[in-house]
């Protein structure tokens, strides 16, 4: 039996791989951003700063670190500071409750690929994602200025709106796998070596579309990316922000990409499930964290793809698409999906 502090050390150690692993995806999923974006557009990208311009975006987070914080005289000072803290440690915290492989043994220890399994972990991602919209309310209003005001106002009317047929599209998920922790949900889709896409909850499709396309507007990115219009709000609602604290923002918002396409993954690609090849046992737990993040990445070309090929939307086209679209659509397939668990389970009335 583990003692108090093996305990607390084992989940510090998870903790601080959790915070590592995602600083230096970030530092790479910039710099893929800017090369597939320039590939998609006919342009260069980075190539100066290190081998094929892989260290720019280190350059960048450098450069931010030492940068001058200029302080506007109206400011809320100590919400002015508070605001990017309350953006980024959210997006530190949803990925600890993510699993991100098999589970094996050392020993007779059994080693968790995840920080904690929480029994409520649907509902877990779902209250730390909506902190973001009180980072950004108070960025802008905070600052003492009209225009992270505006930014602010219209990103917290977006943000709660898809944030509502983000939460709706899990239900579905849920009556399914009879389970709101996300290593049930994973166990819950394993399936044979060719046949798992018959157990993949991707079967859910309009759950899927629906998680994913709030998931894009949530993150705030193109062609949702109206909060920070610079041709109408100069930056939105981080305008007033410089330096270290800005680059607070700008990182988690690449978090936020990442933990969207990580928990897309989880929910409704299998997880860290994947064919089968025959490896050996010693290192068969490899393989699982291998199909992880090939998903993963998967999902987050498509945010690439789309970011370099759509136009951003109108905010009048962007509230209707969510209010009049997807959140009917979310509870049409609600009552739908229901009526499918019930007939399963009960039998239909007539036989």
């Amino acid at each position: 039996m583990l003692t108090g502090w093996e305990v607390f050390l084992e989940a510090a150690i998870k903790a601080v791989a959790v915070f590592a692993m995602l600083l230096t995806v970030t530092i790479f999923l910039v710099w893929i951003e800017r090369k597939i974006v320039a590939d998609m557009q006919n342009r260069i990208g980075p190539y100066r700063a290190g081998p094929w311009g892989i260290l720019q975006t280190v350059a960048d987070g450098v450069k931010l670190l030492v940068k001058e914080a200029v302080t506007p005289r109206k400011v809320e000072f100590a919400i002015y500071l508070a605001a990017p803290v309350a953006a980024l440690v959210p997006a530190l915290l949803i990925f600890l409750v993510i699993p991100i492989g098999r589970p094996f043994h050392i020993g007779d220890r059994l080693i968790e690929l995840s920080g904690t399994d929480l029994n409520v972990g649907v509902l877990y991602i779902l209250a730390l994602s909506s902190m973001a919209v009180y980072a950004v309310v108070l960025a802008g209003w905070s600052s003492g200025s009209k225009y992270p005001l505006l930014g602010a106002v219209r990103a917290s009317a977006q943000m709660i709106s898809y944030e509502a047929a983000m939460g709706l599209a899990l239900v579905p998920v849920i009556l399914f796998t009879r389970t709101a922790s996300l290593t049930g949900i994973v166990e819950a889709q394993a399936g044979d070596t060719f046949g798992f896409l018959g157990v993949w909850n991707v079967v859910l499709l309009p759950s899927f579309v629906i998680f994913f396309i709030a998931g894009v507007a949530e993150s705030n990115r193109a062609p949702f990316d109206l909060v920070e219009a610079e041709n109408e709000l100069v930056g939105g609602y981080h305008t007033e922000y410089s330096g270290f604290r800005f680059a607070m923002f700008f990182l988690a918002e690449y978090i936020n990409v990442f933990n969207i396409s990580a928990i897309t993954v989880t929910l409704f690609l299998g997880g860290w499930h994947g064919p089968d090849f025959g490896t050996p046992a010693a290192i068969a737990w490899v393989f699982p964290i291998v199909w992880f993040f090939f998903k993963t990445f998967l999902l987050i070309f498509v945010f690439i793809w789309v970011r370099a090929t759509l136009p951003r939307m109108r905010y009048d086209q962007l509230m209707s698409f969510g209010w009049k679209r997807l959140i009917p659509a979310s509870l049409l397939w609600i009552a739908l999906s229901t009526l499918a668990v019930a007939f399963r389970r009960l039998g239909l009335p007539w036989t």
